[in-house]
């Protein structure tokens, strides 16, 4: 009986990933729904070593055996902007020589300046029509109120906090701290 019922909640959930992604599509006006969403998280150790950390939505679901940590060199440790730049041109690579499928949608933990990183690394690495947004925290840091950045318009958009579309980006953007957070006391 308690099968039925796992299985009756993963429908559940199922049904309510697809709606959390086709509300995403219509959000970000993309021409289909993101079946692949990646997300770069760069986190500091007392700003001593920098660590980013990639983890990949895919299957409508978080999959956990292709999240990577990249352990940045010392040199850019206390500079998030090279950090990223060092972790996103190494996933760029390998998605380049076709090791990993190129995600849908890059979402990057971060406001302007990581967006416009990004954007040049998609570019250098032949992947500019990967599309790319950036989430941060709204003037006021509060969940709900997050600010998504494109590289390629002025205004940032706000969602609605109870936005189905909104609160996927959420769910992943945690997932990506969760997953750094426990990079560090891996490393320590």
């Amino acid at each position: 009986h308690h099968v039925e019922l796992a299985l009756a909640a993963r429908i559940a959930t199922d049904i309510d990933q697809q709606r959390r992604m086709e509300a995403l599509r219509e959000a970000l006006d993309l021409p289909e729904v993101p079946a692949r969403i990646e997300c770069f998280d760069v986190s500091h150790t007392m700003g001593e070593r920098a660590v980013a950390s990639c983890v990949v939505f895919d299957r409508r679901a978080m999959q956990s055996g292709e999240y990577r940590r990249f352990n940045v060199a010392p040199a850019h440790a206390g500079d998030d902007y090279a950090a990223l730049r060092e972790a996103l041109s190494r996933r760029c690579a390998r998605i380049a020589v076709g090791e990993f499928p190129a995600p849908d949608l890059l979402l990057i933990d971060g406001g302007r300046g990581q967006v416009a990183v990004a954007a040049e690394v998609l570019a250098e690495h032949g992947l500019q029509d990967v599309r790319l947004v950036g989430i941060a925290k709204g003037p006021e840091r509060r969940p709900g109120e997050e600010d998504l950045v494109f590289p390629e318009r002025e205004a940032v958009l706000n969602l609605p906090a109870d936005h189905p579309g909104l609160h996927l980006l959420q769910q992943i953007r945690d997932e990506a701290h969760r997953f750094a957070i426990q990079g560090h006391r891996a490393r320590r």
